[in-house]
């Protein structure tokens, strides 16, 4: 399984159709609040694997139901039940998708072909239950199980072995010590202008407004995009930093998550000022 997920990470051929599907989606999810929605921007968190908790959980049950006497209405209600609710799951897992790099984009697209071939014989698992042909539809209720199951496997590959839409920038966090780092003369930090430095090899981004300063990890926990080439803008009367390869936008008086494709909030560091010189450390 190692070497054909490896095989999927370089897999070329599938660019062609790939490319074309990427431009489609952001197309047609083109709205900048419809992309953060989908994201999971107002939860803090990704939202597609959130999603995917109930048809996976129906399905499963309908395939435990089917093996028993008695269940065939049951049966029939939670196959329907998880059928339906893959549909909004599925266009998070492409909204989120979209957003990837190219080689996490060709495991991903083979995750989706796989879940919508499970998709598909759920949907013609519900047609044979309702006209009463019930051992076809839990002969294509297992045939999908099956399908989601191998893209359930594939979507973890992608997610903890490919890192798609996991916190990149958190790890930093472990490469630090304890205790407070000086980090800069607090007279030699400008207003208003993103500044990086480097603690202990772990860089950072200052920022101030008055006596306030924030220090946040500089890797935006999309792609690991420099947030300190990033640009400064106000959204909704906050001060943001942009990230500049994909357009993720955070507080920068909070870190909170305000655009994505960033589904989670990028860590902020406590400060304070000793004798003039500005110290961090590790929340």
């Amino acid at each position: 399984m190692r070497a054909l997920m490896m095989r999927l990470e370089r897999a070329a051929g599938l660019d062609r159709f790939g490319d074309r599907l990427q431009k489609s989606v952001q197309s047609v999810l083109r709205p900048q609040r419809v992309r953060d929605a989908l994201h999971g921007v107002w939860l803090g968190h990704p939202l597609h694997p959130a999603l995917v908790q109930l048809p996976v959980g129906a399905w499963l049950s309908t395939a435990v139901l089917d093996l028993l006497p008695g269940q065939r209405r049951a049966a029939t209600v939670l196959v329907t039940v998880g059928t339906a609710s893959a549909v909004p799951a599925a266009i998070a897992g492409l909204n989120d998708w979209a957003a990837l790099s190219r080689e996490q984009r060709r495991v991903g697209l083979v995750h989706a072909m796989s879940n919508t071939v499970g998709l598909a014989c759920y949907a013609g698992s519900i047609a044979a239950r309702l006209t009463g042909r019930h051992r076809l539809g839990r002969t294509l209720g297992w045939f999908g199980l099956t399908a989601a199951s191998a893209g359930a496997y594939i979507g973890g590959h992608l997610a903890y072995k490919q890192g798609a839409q996991v916190n990149q920038s958190v790890s930093e966090l472990h490469r630090m010590t304890d205790g407070w780092h000086s980090v800069a003369d607090l007279a030699t930090v400008p207003e208003r202008t993103l500044l990086t430095r480097e603690i202990r090899d772990v860089s950072v981004i200052l920022y101030r407004h008055g006596d306030e300063v924030t220090v946040m990890l500089e890797r935006c926990p999309h792609q690991s995009g420099p947030l300190g080439e990033g640009k400064v803008t106000e959204i909704d009367g906050h001060a943001c930093v942009v990230c500049p390869w994909h357009g993720s936008a955070f507080q920068l008086n909070g870190g909170e998550v305000v655009h994505g494709p960033a589904a989670t909030d990028q860590q902020v560091l406590p400060t304070r000022v000793v004798d003039g010189v500005l110290q961090t450390r590790l929340p």
